[in-house]
This record gives C-alpha cells, sequence and structure tokens, in this order.
C-alpha cells in the first residue's frame, strides 16, 4: 500500500471541546454515541461497532448493528435538522453488522460495501431464511473507494481476505480515524470466518501493513473489544493482536509436528503468547488455523 499525505497532526487532533456544539446534545441511555474528532464518532450497544460522520450537510454511517440498534441510532440523527444520510457503509456482511442495515431503508441514499461482502450477504440471507429482513449494497468496489463527503475525505481500502474474504479499510482522513471492524478484536478470542474465505495468514500481514501506512496519530475503530477494553486504539493494539494470531498459528503448526492429534490440539485451554487474548472462543481461532493447514 502506498501511504497517501495526512494533514497536519495539529489539525487533526482536535479536542472534543472544538467539535460542533449540537454533538454534545446526544444524550446516551443504555447505548452510547462518542464524538471523536471532526465530526467522526462512534455509537455503541450490542454488535460491531458503528461508526459515524455527522456534519450539517451530509452524514455517513458505517456498520448498522441489529435493527434494534440501527434504530437507536437513527433516533439520535433525527433529533436534529440536517442532511440526508448519504451512506451507509458495511464493513463486512455479518449480521452484527449488517442486520440493522433494514432500519435504513429509505433514508440510506446508498448502501455501500466489497462485492464479496454483498455476495456474503446474499448467501448468508438465503441460507437463514431472512432474506426479507435485508438491505443489500446497492454500491459495490473491487479495490478501492474514494469520495470527498463534506468537508471530509473518505479512502476505503480492501486488502485481501482476512476474517472474511470482503473485510474492508475505511479510513476518515482528515480526521485520521480508521474504522477496521472485525479485522480487529481488541483482547477477545477472534470469529474466523473460513465459510467466508478467511485467510489468518493474510490477516496477519495486513495488520502488519495497517501499522505502516497509518501514522502514529491514526485512531482505530475496532469492531468488538472484549470486557475492560476500548473499541478504539492505536497500532500497539494492532500490533498485539498481530502478535496473537501470529502465536496461533506457529501454536499448531507445532502441534502438528509433534504429532498431536486435532482433538488434542482443540483440547488447549491457552496459547503460549497470547495471554492477553481470553474469554470463550479460543476453540475458533484453533479450528480455524486447523482448517487452514489443512489438518
Amino acid at each position: 500500500m502506498q501511504r497517501r499525505t495526512f494533514l497536519e497532526s495539529s489539525a487533526l487532533a482536535l479536542p472534543l471541546s472544538t467539535l460542533p456544539s449540537w454533538v454534545n446534545l446526544f444524550v446516551p441511555s443504555a447505548y452510547e454515541m462518542k464524538p471523536l474528532r471532526r465530526n467522526v464518532g462512534i455509537f455503541s450497544e450490542k454488535g460491531g461497532t458503528i461508526g459515524w460522520l455527522i456534519q450539517p450537510d451530509s452524514i455517513v454511517v458505517v456498520d448498522a448493528q441489529f435493527r434494534e440498534q440501527a434504530g437507536h441510532l437513527i433516533d439520535e440523527i433525527k433529533k436534529y435538522p440536517i442532511a440526508p444520510i448519504d451512506y451507509l457503509i458495511n464493513t463486512h456482511h455479518h449480521g452484527d453488522h449488517t442486520s440493522g442495515n433494514i432500519a435504513f431503508k429509505g433514508l440510506a441514499q446508498h448502501v455501500l460495501a466489497h462485492e464479496n461482502s454483498k455476495i456474503n450477504q446474499m448467501n448468508s440471507a438465503k441460507k437463514n431464511g431472512n432474506e426479507s429482513d435485508q438491505l443489500y449494497p446497492d454500491q459495490t468496489f473491487k479495490d478501492r473507494w474514494q469520495q470527498q463527503i463534506g468537508d471530509e475525505f473518505i479512502d476505503i481500502q480492501y486488502m485481501g481476505p482476512a476474517h472474511t474474504n470482503g473485510d474492508v479499510i475505511i479510513h476518515f482522513q482528515h480526521a485520521n480515524i480508521a474504522h477496521i471492524g472485525d479485522l480487529m478484536f481488541n483482547r477477545k478470542y477472534p470469529y474466523i470466518d473460513k465459510t467466508a474465505g478467511a485467510m489468518i495468514e493474510n490477516w496477519i500481514e495486513i495488520l502488519q501493513q495497517l501499522q505502516s501506512y497509518f501514522d502514529n496519530d491514526t485512531l482505530f475503530i475496532f469492531g468488538h473489544a472484549n470486557e475492560g477494553y476500548q473499541v478504539t486504539g492505536n497500532k500497539d493494539d494492532l500490533a498485539a493482536f498481530s502478535d496473537y494470531l501470529t502465536a496461533v498459528m506457529e501454536f499448531v503448526k507445532g502441534q502438528i509436528t509433534a504429532g498431536k492429534t486435532k482433538n488434542e490440539i482443540l483440547a488447549a485451554t491457552e496459547i503460549p503468547g497470547g495471554s492477553q487474548w481470553s474469554g470463550e472462543g479460543i476453540g475458533r481461532s484453533l479450528s480455524a488455523a486447523l482448517e487452514e493447514l489443512g489438518y
């Protein structure tokens, strides 16, 4: 990836006090509407973290959680006499990121996603028998999508299969905020969707490239975080997750070389070098690594 020129850090690191006064009118309840920088913020309730860009003349939403949660976000947006929603962007197809799409029907001018994400969403809906509950992207792209939205420039890139084969990186360049969806599980065991083309080795490579591509002022929005951790962070968090995925692959390779059976490998309760990752779900990482290694 080629590094783009960022604005001067003094313009990027604006304190919340410089945000428009109407942003501070959001009143949290069971959910949180949190401004970050330059009209960009996050919405957290249930599911993958939603990102938003709210300006007087334009609105962009990234991911939609579930229908009820999307409704809560829309209720907050509707409190203000501002522009319609230009784009709803999906980082990938999973239901905790796209089930709320349908709430934006008639509100979002366009739904945008990677071409593989749309295919995956359609296939998943057919399999689960909930096609009528979907709002599919009407715009897709293959490698890159860029557009000026109000006074913000949005740059979206696809770097290949990782968590799925349709994950994208959405960079709000002037704010220097990158929403990377489920490319990042902050200290939480990840879901690695091999049914949708996930590839751990390439995921590691993407995380490493992102650390080189973005600068130290970049604020990342993560899809998920373990209890006690944040859904925003920096390049150090990406490095830690890359190390975790590397540790998973090295552990499974070592176990295979040592002659362990699949069931013996899956019985592991911890991964050397991956102690920061915890909770339920270690088996998902081990199973995905075994499948990727053809064992």
